[in-house]
């Protein structure tokens, strides 16, 4: 597949979801792929990025803001609070707040540098053991917590177990979204972005369809 390609299918996921154009954000995801081919993404026009480490996005993002404007960077991989004030600084908007520690790290940070990215709370809709995010029954009262502490939380995210029926994962973050009157939704991957598109997402994070087989180091 091509950006051209999944950017089409989207398109046509919106329309039959009868959901405005330009609704879904295409997030790049460009984890441990070679600078070569962000910069031909790039090239195409993409703005969009997903990165999973904040090591990995300090080594590439810098340099291609200096050579591209409006480029929006997102961490979408599991955030350690020791790099949670460099994932401030570099990132637009972060994807996996997912416990009280890092929230109160981040609203701390966000007094200090003046600025805060744009929050989504990961809900572990699987309830799986080995996944980052707060259990479903508990999401209702992490959210309210993060609105005391005045963080700009947009929305949620999740990762559907990998051997469950997606679509149900993505209905039930879309229902706590909703009765918690957040819009935003970051949910559905190269596999299921369609069924994600479907269910409301604004925010679809798509990696190996864009860029081609990740070549980790």
């Amino acid at each position: 597949m091509t950006l051209q390609s999944i950017t089409e299918k989207i398109a046509k996921a919106e329309t039959a979801a009868n959901r405005p154009a330009g609704s879904v954000s295409l997030i790049a995801v460009s984890k441990v792929q070679p600078n070569a081919r962000v910069q031909a993404v790039l090239e195409e026009g993409h703005r969009i990025f997903g990165e999973n480490k904040v090591q990995e996005a300090a080594g590439k993002w810098p340099d291609f803001r200096v050579q591209y404007d409006n480029i929006e960077l997102h961490l979408i991989g599991p955030l350690q609070t020791n790099k949670a004030r460099q994932a401030m600084e570099l990132a637009d908007s972060i994807h996996t707040l997912d416990r009280p520690k890092l929230a109160n790290t981040l609203a701390r940070l966000a007094q200090e540098i003046g600025r805060c990215p744009d929050l989504f709370i990961q809900v572990n809709t699987g309830e799986e053991a080995q996944k980052a995010g707060v259990m479903p029954a508990e999401a209702d009262s992490f959210i309210a917590e993060c609105a005391a502490l005045d963080l700009p939380v947009r929305g949620l995210m999740c990762i559907p177990p990998v051997d469950e029926e997606a679509s149900l994962h993505f209905a039930l973050l879309a229902k706590i979204a909703a009765r918690n009157g957040l819009d935003g939704l970051s949910m559905g991957m190269s596999s299921d972005f369609e069924k994600a598109i479907a269910l409301g997402a604004t925010h679809v994070r798509v990696g190996s369809a864009i860029f081609g087989e990740r070549t980790p180091a």
